[in-house]
């Protein structure tokens, strides 16, 4: 009898706490349920019911599936196919996509951020006023556009330039959709908006860029500033984690949580194009030296040692080590040395 009360009183422990812990989980799903209920309240009834704005299935079932194709059935579709030749196609989409930018920074500019809008702080307006509802729809078309910039992924699937799909091209417009989507369902319009407008701009330079690098390598002598647009990227970026994170310091009616959401997207791009550019810029920088320094040494042996560059029975071969020649005789080595060195140069960009 004492081994049955025993045991029982370990039962009814064991379930008392169980019942904490499952007190404390229904609390856990209470608080979020409110958190939900608290987010719903901000969605702008006057996009209900514009396409893909009913709910976030349809814009993520777009999203996985860019991604999907462009990293696993695309490469495997063009597996056994030749490149196609997209080349018109590309000069028309980036010609169009210039003005499609320039655009929607326009119209944001005149229905809030070229005067109307506060930097510091612009709650949303969810009235029905023109500038209001102008500000709405063109952030839906923003939406629309991060869909139609798939295409850029598009084209280097079909040109088979698997290298240039990146994890950073990947994940940057795969992400983009989703975020906006956020933004047109609950804050279309006010200071978030600053995002797209910023945004838009860079995206006119950009379209620019490839407009003219599609028309082929004759362009090259006027696309030496390609560099640039990646620093122009990464400026873009803090101007966003700036403008977003100032209203930690500022009493302002606009919901925290975009704020957070904004400025999060700016960090990790920022990180993202900044890894991007220290292995497509400083790194090949330092190499293109190293080889330059090469090319410098060998051709100065060959001068002193009364070379006309083609052939010669002893070459005095300097090696660079950290930037420093260093004397190695060989006979009997053809002078192409220099030749494959001034190749190698070249072909690094110099």
């Amino acid at each position: 009898m004492a081994l049955i009360l025993e045991e029982s009183k370990h039962y009814y422990v064991n379930l008392m706490d169980k019942g904490d812990e499952l007190i404390k989980f229904c609390k856990v799903i209470n608080g979020l349920n409110n958190s939900l209920i608290s987010v719903c309240r901000f969605t702008d009834e006057r996009v209900q019911n514009w396409p893909l704005m009913q709910g976030p299935l349809p814009t993520v079932s777009i999203c996985l599936s860019y991604v999907i194709f462009v990293k696993v059935l695309g490469p495997q579709l063009m597996k056994n196919r030749d490149p196609l030749n997209v080349r018109w196609l590309m000069i028309f989409y980036n010609f169009v996509m210039v003005f499609v930018s320039l655009y929607i920074f326009v119209k944001l500019g005149i229905h809030g951020w070229f005067g109307k809008y506060d930097y510091s702080c612009q709650p949303v307006d969810y009235s029905n006023s023109e500038d209001a509802v102008e500000m709405a729809s063109i952030c839906w078309w923003y939406y629309i556009t991060k869909f139609i910039e798939f295409a850029d992924t598009l084209f280097f699937v079909m040109r088979k330039k698997s290298t240039h799909v990146s994890t950073l091209h990947v994940i940057h417009h795969g992400v983009m959709p989703m975020s906006v989507w956020w933004g047109v369902k609950f804050t279309p319009g006010g200071h978030s908006t600053f995002f797209a407008f910023i945004n838009s701009l860079i995206h006119v330079l950009m379209y620019i860029y490839y407009f003219l690098a599609s028309f082929g390598p004759q362009m090259n002598k006027y696309l030496r500033w390609k560099k640039y647009m990646t620093s122009i990227q990464m400026v873009q970026f803090v101007m966003i984690f700036v403008h977003s994170f100032q209203l930690l310091f500022r009493e302002c009616n606009y919901p925290r949580g975009f704020m957070w959401w904004i400025g999060f997207h700016a960090v990790l791009f920022w990180f993202l194009f900044w890894d991007f550019y220290k292995n497509a810029y400083l790194k090949s920088s330092l190499k293109r030296s190293s080889n330059s320094t090469f090319f410098a040494c060998a051709q100065t042996e060959s001068l002193l040692n009364g070379m006309n560059g083609e052939a010669a029975s002893i070459v005095r071969q300097r090696k660079v080590k950290n930037g420093i020649c260093s004397e190695d005789r060989n006979d009997n080595m053809y002078s192409s040395t220099v030749k494959n060195s001034y190749s190698d140069v070249h072909n690094n960009g110099l």
